[in-house]
């Protein structure tokens, strides 16, 4: 089958022959329909994640998908051939960016009814980590106030609309052209990352989602009220993710001193730091397609390539200027 790989890190991802997925019992068979591409993809692409994700190469990247199921193993129960799914794979077993793929019964769920596949694989990734993040990690609730950084992009348009249907003030950093279409996603104010210094003008905030780190995770910690949180999906990676990753006792000495820094500024202002690398879910999963059905969260395209145009999309998703997802349709 066709799939788009690479041969090593900083190489070109390029189209190439492939064999077929094996089918284990717990596994189901994918024909794709669609994929998107996310920043992640890139960075393992440029080698940044060799720590955390020791993938052997070559490698077939890609983490979203929207389809339909072919082939299910013998334990399988909850699914059945024909059925529509998405699914973000699990670490260890992504390969989106080909025509099918085998992945674990515990990643799928069925797709949103309301939705085409093309808008279906623009959802996983990102809305799993705002899930994680508001949800799971933030425990956010009604009257309380989020900053989300950049609310245009992937994650922040997905976590502007589950922070306002969870009862949140929701403020957001971006560029002065896309204010209008995020306050209709539901953003109540809206800060020019260019012109304005969010942290001057904010305060008492409970919960920050940070997607640019450094300097910017600095200044998000000062916003915060006593005993608020900063999740960042950015980095710097700390010694509790190793922890909770099983890196052992070395990547967890790296990374008490990558995020030496901010954890001491946050104890100092009496706030908290977590670093989030989204874990697949087919339960939570669930749960989102519920949402999107009932309108509460609607799917942000900012643009569409063909199966061929993998590369490119990949390119444009490091220019940036989109607003929400890439999306590439595979069949």
């Amino acid at each position: 089958m066709r799939a788009f790989i690479i041969n090593k890190y900083k190489g070109l991802l390029h189209e190439a022959e492939v064999p077929e997925p094996n089918v284990g019992e717990q596994d189901v068979l994918i024909e794709i329909a669609a994929s998107s591409v996310n920043q992640l993809d890139e960075k393992i692409r440029l080698g940044e994640f060799k720590a955390i994700l020791p993938y052997k190469l070559p490698l077939a990247l890609g983490h979203d998908l929207a389809g339909t199921i072919i082939v299910v193993g013998a334990k399988v129960k909850d699914f059945a051939p024909g059925d529509t799914v998405f699914a973000r794979p699990r670490d260890q077993r992504i390969g989106t960016f080909a025509q099918r793929i085998a992945v674990d019964q515990a990643d799928v769920a069925l797709a949103p009814r309301s939705m085409d596949a093309t808008q279906a694989a623009s959802l996983p990734l990102v809305a799993l980590t705002a899930w994680q993040a508001l949800v799971e990690r933030g425990n956010l609730r009604p009257g309380q106030k989020i900053l989300i950084h950049g609310g245009a992009g992937g994650v922040g348009t997905i976590a502007i609309q589950l922070a306002k249907h969870l009862g949140a003030h929701v403020v957001t950093t971006a560029s002065t052209k896309n204010a209008g279409f995020l306050a209709e996603l539901g953003a109540d104010q809206v800060i020019d990352y260019r012109t304005e210094d969010f942290a001057t003008q904010l305060s008492n905030f409970d919960l920050v989602l940070d997607s640019l780190g450094g300097e910017n995770l600095a200044k998000s910690l000062t916003v915060l009220k006593p005993g608020g949180k900063v999740i960042g999906i950015t980095g710097p990676p700390t010694p509790a993710f190793a922890a909770e990753r099983g890196l052992g006792p070395v990547l967890g000495l790296v990374f008490r001193g990558l995020s030496y820094k901010v954890r001491k500024q946050a104890k100092r202002l009496g706030v908290e730091f977590e670093f989030l690398f989204m874990k697949s879910s087919g339960s939570q999963l669930r749960n989102i397609a519920e949402l999107v059905d009932s309108g509460v969260i609607k799917p942000v395209v900012g643009q569409s390539f063909s199966f061929e145009q993998v590369p490119e999309a990949l390119d444009a998703l490091t220019t940036g200027g989109h607003r929400g997802k890439i999306v590439i349709t595979v069949k």
